[in-house]
């Protein structure tokens, strides 16, 4: 009869001290669980820690190099020759049995003709004896007619006309090189067309050569 009622006050009283139990119990667990998630987050840190660290690179100095250029190696020396001192060279002795007479008359031979290899159309625009007009610009001047379409524009200038004189001192091939217009230009070529030349002459004979002449052209303000 009596273990029945221990019994029952054993339980009565483990009812009562239930949520004292309980909160104990509770209490507890969670303090292991709060160690065991600051050991977690430690060592989480420890490892992010190390893996943040950078890794360290060993730069290794590099040498230069220089080529070096050696030069060349020197040149052999010549190997000598020996020559013989017993060559004993004779002297060659000539006898001349000249006489000069030095006041006497001294017969040269005559000078070679010169040689004129030149050709017949060959023109020459330098010569020893330059071509001469003859009379002078003047007789050129005095020909001219002066186109009345320059004398109404005021054309007023020099016309350069460029020829060859032949051996014969004839005018050939007269063209203008430096014009005017207004007509002067073809007021200067036949102006040119009566002139007559003395022929140039290279080696003392008469040859084609190049000419300019310059023809001018002046207003008369009267």
């Amino acid at each position: 009869m009596r273990e029945p009622i221990k019994r029952m006050k054993r339980l009565i009283d483990h009812k009562k001290n239930y949520n004292l139990h309980f909160q104990i119990g509770l209490i507890i667990s969670l303090s292991i669980f709060l160690v065991v998630f600051n050991l977690t987050i430690k060592s989480d840190a420890q490892t992010m820690i190390m893996l943040e660290l950078p890794e360290e690179i060993m730069m290794e100095e590099v040498v230069q190099t220089k080529q070096v250029i050696t030069p060349p190696p020197p040149p052999r020396p010549p190997i000598p020759i020996e020559v013989p001192n017993d060559e004993v060279i004779d002297d060659d002795i000539v006898a001349l049995d000249l006489e000069f007479d030095l006041d006497g008359p001294m017969d040269l031979p005559p000078p070679p003709p010169p040689v004129n290899n030149f050709d017949e159309d060959e023109i020459f625009i330098v010569v020893e004896q330059p071509p001469v007009l003859i009379g002078g610009i003047g007789s050129v001047q005095q020909r001219i007619k002066y186109p009345e379409l320059a004398r109404n524009a005021g054309i007023e200038g020099r016309v350069v006309i460029q020829f060859v004189v032949t051996a014969t001192g004839e005018i050939s091939n007269p063209k203008v090189v430096r014009g005017i217009g207004g007509g002067c230009d073809e007021a200067a070529l036949e102006a040119l067309a009566y002139a007559k030349f003395q022929p140039g002459f290279q080696r003392g004979r008469p040859v084609n050569v190049s000419y300019s002449l310059p023809i001018t052209f002046t207003l008369n303000t009267n």
